[in-house]
């Protein structure tokens, strides 16, 4: 590296100091009350609290579609209506978590293949408690159980149905970053069984709040930045303009329309009428329709008329041949 000043500068600078042309004061009087009340930063313990947003953009997307997901799966598994939204995402280190974990509920160990590590899945224990009552169907006018103890093997068994739903809501939300397969491995009540990555490992933890009724609890999902690190490009460009990255999205979506269900109805003739005819039908009434049994039958998907088709029987069961295409 080449020196800032010669040895010729740094001469002329002594002499400068020495005949007081160049004052030796760090903070001239006038501003040192400006800076009375700085307080000291350490610039290098800085540079190391890099923010998790900043490790792992654009994560609070997939923890929302998760959680819009999974209160949805839960809503249809529980015939309850479950609300979930997400309180917060922070950054820690695994031990730090853990060691703050007293009474955690059901721990569900997920596998996140094809990523290395696995994840977290834990429910507090008024939650768990709450998931277990109404899976035994308790009614939904009773006070929820308020139990200070360690769930028993009978009762983390019930919950892995509802925690193995999490990991398919899970594995939907990344679907856009990447194909991932995640299976729940265990549930434990204790935290010192459940160590997916190393002590000091920095882990990013999303809290959610489940809200079914008047009851309520906390869900939080544990994943190691390590196993993140791979979807850090494909997260940056989540929210990117450019035309790849919508198609990824618009994909998805056409991807869930087709599997919608739909409503096929073959139609062969309409029949107006009163209500009051309707009402006094009895069996072996005989109904007149305006049908013209040479012509094809109107198929119609979700009351719209798409095709034409005539009736008949295909390996002994009732069908339809479609003939045309209503345009």
């Amino acid at each position: 590296m080449e020196p800032i000043l010669s040895k010729q500068e740094i001469a002329n600078l002594l002499s400068a100091i020495k005949e007081g042309r160049i004052s030796t004061e760090v903070v001239a009087p006038a501003q040192a009350a400006k800076f009375s009340n700085a307080e000291a930063i350490n610039l290098f313990d800085v540079t190391n609290k890099s923010s998790h947003q900043l490790r792992i953009p654009n994560f609070d997307i997939i923890l929302d579609n998760f959680a819009q997901n999974y209160s949805i799966s839960l809503t249809n598994q529980l015939q309850r209506t479950f609300t979930i939204t997400r309180n917060d995402i922070e950054s820690t280190t695994f031990r730090d978590f853990m060691s703050a974990q007293k009474s955690s509920g059901a721990i569900g160990v997920l596998n996140l293949s094809p990523l290395k590590q696995g994840a977290l899945f834990i429910l507090d224990q008024q939650l768990s408690f709450t998931m277990i009552e109404i899976m035994l169907g308790a009614s939904s006018e009773l006070d929820p159980l308020k139990l200070e103890r360690k769930l028993t093997t009978i009762e983390l068994n019930i919950l892995k149905s509802v925690i193995k739903k999490g990991c398919d809501d899970l594995s939907k939300a990344m679907r856009t970053l990447i194909t991932l397969n995640s299976s729940l491995i265990k549930v434990e009540s204790n935290s010192r069984l459940v160590a997916i990555t190393d002590p000091h490992s920095d882990v990013l933890v999303g809290r959610f709040n489940v809200q079914t009724g008047n009851l309520s609890g906390e869900l939080i999902m544990l994943i190691p930045i390590n196993t993140l690190e791979p979807l850090i490009e494909q997260l940056k460009d989540l929210l990117s303009v450019r035309t790849s990255k919508f198609s990824k999205w618009s994909q998805q979506i056409i991807d869930e329309l087709l599997e919608m269900p739909a409503t096929l109805t073959a139609q062969s003739g309409i029949l107006t009428m009163p209500l009051k005819q309707v009402l006094s039908f009895q069996k072996g009434d005989i109904i007149p329709l305006d049908y013209d049994p040479n012509a094809p039958l109107r198929v119609l998907i979700e009351n719209n008329l798409k095709f034409f088709a005539r009736p008949g029987v295909h390996a002994g069961k009732r069908a339809i041949s479609l003939t045309g295409v209503y345009e």
